[in-house]
């Protein structure tokens, strides 16, 4: 008998620990979005609440950080040196999960909620990103390669940050907004919420977000991917009607 008492008073451990952490009921505007030709973008409004055990609030107050993730890519970027007056491609680095897309928000500035390690586990920031490298790059290359593709998808709107931007309301219901670039790709992307305390994280959610062509966007890109043959035939003897078309303009002019 003595073994089931022990096993019984684990897991009363186990569930008294586990109801006195806070938890998050997070959600979002809009589950799917839908691309159009008009797509220019849209902003997301992620929000939800706080529920701390009995309804007690800590003295010092939580913080909140959300991060929103597109489909990874496997990508390879290059650099280019002129050489004799033509640019050329030269050196290069292949990384296995770069994220498509990436956004963050927090109620404060990264630096003062969590540390340098804290923000890397959980990717806080596009500096923390874990791009899982494939080539044999030096230490050095791969920081360089790594700043570029930063930097080449932050001018994009594909690479957002906005710190300090969450606002907590009575300590236990917040928002952010992120916006969404119209270069964004087809796919599911992830929209994290992360509830911080003293510099740890205690409680995190995740919301599924679908973002899908629609209309005749839609119907061409799954043309495309389920019917093939007869889509590349189309848009074969569509380009020589359209050439012949010209011609025929052209002709009459």
């Amino acid at each position: 008998m003595r073994r089931p008492r022990a096993l019984i008073a684990t897991s009363a451990l186990i569930l008294t620990t586990a109801a006195s952490e806070p938890i998050l009921v997070p959600d979002v505007s809009q589950r799917e979005v839908e691309i159009q030709y008009s797509f220019t973008g849209a902003d997301l409004l992620l929000f939800g609440a706080i529920v701390y055990p009995g309804g007690r609030q800590p003295e010092k107050p939580a913080d909140i950080v959300v991060v929103l993730k597109g489909p990874d890519q496997s990508i390879t970027m290059r650099e280019k040196q002129k050489v004799a007056g033509i640019w050329v491609n030269a050196d290069s680095a292949r990384f296995r999960s770069a994220p498509s897309f990436y956004a963050m928000a927090s109620s404060r500035p990264i630096g003062r909620i969590v540390d340098e390690r804290t923000a890397a586990i959980y990717e806080m920031g596009v500096d923390k990103l874990q791009l899982s490298p494939s080539s044999l790059n030096e230490s050095a290359e791969l920081d360089r390669f790594q700043k570029g593709l930063v930097d080449l998808r932050r001018r994009s709107g594909l690479f957002v940050e906005r710190p300090g931007t969450v606002e907590i309301t009575d300590g236990v219901l917040y928002r952010a907004r992120l916006p969404l670039s119209a270069r964004v790709i087809v796919g599911d992307y992830t929209a994290e919420t992360f509830l911080v305390q003293n510099g740890r994280v205690v409680a995190a959610a995740v919301r599924d977000i679908t973002i899908r062509k629609s209309g005749f966007e839609r119907f061409m890109a799954v043309a495309a991917q389920d019917w093939s043959f007869l889509y590349g035939l189309f848009v074969m003897l569509m380009a020589v009607g359209m050439g012949w078309a010209a011609g025929a303009i052209a002709r009459r002019i």
